[in-house]
């Protein structure tokens, strides 16, 4: 039986770039987004076996009603890869981009992330895979919303990864926290990296069971100087 793979938003970005290295790699691949017509695109350009399922994460409930049923159309979900977000750049506080915000990148992210371990805990055995942000190590005055709910992304999976730690199964749980990649999230275009190489430095973390990866490595060092500068210096940098 192949390996199987999920990844939720698949219809663009680092999401699409994972589920065609996945596919290289022999996985098959369940493809989940908004945009039903772009996924089947994707699905049939792919070398291995494609499942589409429409899914919009602001409607949690039936997101995961349809992770569910994906599950059950494939013949194994070894990995689920939780790659949908939004971003906005929003200096005027205005409510539909914050609110579209924490619902796709918290409330969204979190209604998948625990149908995804419930599916593991039941089998005893996967990896969850969650795209955060180097955005999650400070604030953004110009998008509070995003570097927000990025914090909320690395630190559940933190939290998961503990709650895995007093647990049986063998559940691996990885955190990816890019810099600045080539896609319409991009707030930036320093050391940016393209989807594709995106991708093949996600599933290298994947396939040695990281439990954390920066993207591209060097971004490990942004992240570090972020942490360590006080908040008046960063107040100057993201205002």
């Amino acid at each position: 039986m192949a390996d199987g793979a999920i990844v939720v938003g698949a219809s663009s970005g680092i999401g699409e770039a994972l589920a065609r290295e996945l596919a290289a790699d022999g996985y098959e691949v369940g493809l989940t987004a908004r945009r039903t017509e772009r996924l089947k695109e994707i699905g049939a350009e792919l070398p291995t076996k494609a499942y589409v399922a429409t899914m919009d994460v602001t409607d949690a409930d039936r997101a995961r009603e349809a992770f569910d049923d994906l599950v059950d159309a494939m013949q194994s979900v070894d990995l689920v890869v939780i790659s949908a977000a939004v971003g906005h750049l929003n200096h005027d506080l205005e409510w539909e981009p914050e609110r579209e915000t924490i619902d796709v990148n918290v409330r969204g992210f979190a209604a998948i992330a625990t149908a995804a371990m419930t599916h593991f805990d039941d089998r005893g055995t996967g990896h969850l895979v969650g795209i955060s942000s180097v955005a999650a190590v400070f604030g953004n005055g110009g998008a509070p919303a995003y570097n927000a709910s990025k914090a909320f992304v690395s630190t559940y999976l933190e939290g998961l990864r503990h709650r895995q730690a007093g647990r049986k199964g063998d559940v691996t749980i990885t955190t990816v926290e890019p810099g600045f990649v080539d896609t319409d999230l991009a707030m930036g275009e320093f050391w940016m990296c393209s989807p594709e190489t995106a991708a093949r430095q996600i599933l290298r973390a994947v396939d040695r069971g990281r439990d954390h990866v920066y993207v591209t490595r060097r971004w490990r060092l942004v992240a570090w100087l972020l942490k360590a500068l006080p908040e008046r210096a960063l107040q100057r940098l993201f205002v």
